[in-house]
């Protein structure tokens, strides 16, 4: 995807949530692997500290614009994206799609049974899924080859991969091209909130950018990862576009 704003010299797609849903489906119908990433301040700030994780993200198919500090930075280049696009909001648009579709999916990382109860929360509203597989976050390394040929012998057209940022976008990278044609996609603590463990702020706070300080106050073990914002602010402010260092 070429329209992109770039953002401590990451380039974030400047997609709508339908634009961004459509192009994970135009990946599957073509059969060809695919990375999505979500990128918000505390994981950009990362990239600038981690020169893997900034590569990673630079080489991606699709990083979409998931928090309010990167529609704020874009702003200050006098830009704006189109939408910010949350990735639970994301996941839960390609899992209504897919269960229209019949789109396999494979829920992957989280606590055990948080991944298996997400996805029976989301069978309530979007209809049955079709789920191609289920593993916790927590694995031996023969139990992770085991997952990867559980992944790639299903037919898995979707997998959401929750190990946590930068964990997760690693695994992607290093993984994806052994796991079939399939869209990986780094969702964090989105089973959490799915699973209803997490509660993700009020409507009004997300219009206002305010999630952060909602998190913050329902999980104030939250505060030293929040340190990541006025840091971003500051990259952002003072110009310091020159990458992971």
């Amino acid at each position: 995807m070429n329209d992109a704003i770039e953002i401590l010299s990451i380039p974030v797609q400047n997609v709508s949530m339908r634009e961004a849903t459509d192009f994970v489906f135009q990946c599957i119908e073509e059969g060809r692997a695919a990375s999505i990433a979500t990128a918000n301040a505390e994981m950009l700030i990362k990239a600038r500290e981690d020169e893997e994780l900034a590569r990673i993200l630079q080489d991606a198919d699709m990083v979409v614009p998931d928090g309010a500090g990167v529609l704020w930075a874009a702003e200050q280049q006098g830009k704006c994206f189109k939408e910010r696009v949350a990735g639970v909001d994301l996941a839960c648009s390609l899992m209504e799609a897919g269960a229209a579709k019949g789109t396999k999916v494979y829920f992957f990382g989280g606590a055990p049974g948080i991944a298996e109860l997400a996805a029976a929360n989301m069978e309530k509203v979007v209809g049955k899924l079709s789920v191609a597989g289920i593993h916790s976050g927590f694995f031996t390394a023969e139990e992770e080859k085991n997952i990867i040929e559980d992944i790639r012998n299903s037919g898995t057209q979707i997998l959401f991969v929750a190990l946590g940022v930068p964990k997760q976008e690693k695994w992607i990278s290093k993984h994806r091209y052994e796991l079939g044609p399939c869209v990986c996609m780094g969702v964090g603590g989105t089973f959490d909130v799915l699973a209803g463990k997490v509660c993700r702020a009020p409507a009004w706070m997300q219009k206002h950018r305010l999630e952060w300080l909602f998190r913050l106050y329902k999980e104030p073990s939250r505060a030293l990862r929040m340190l990541a914002l006025p840091k971003f602010v500051a990259a952002v402010k003072f110009g310091k576009n020159s990458g992971a260092r």
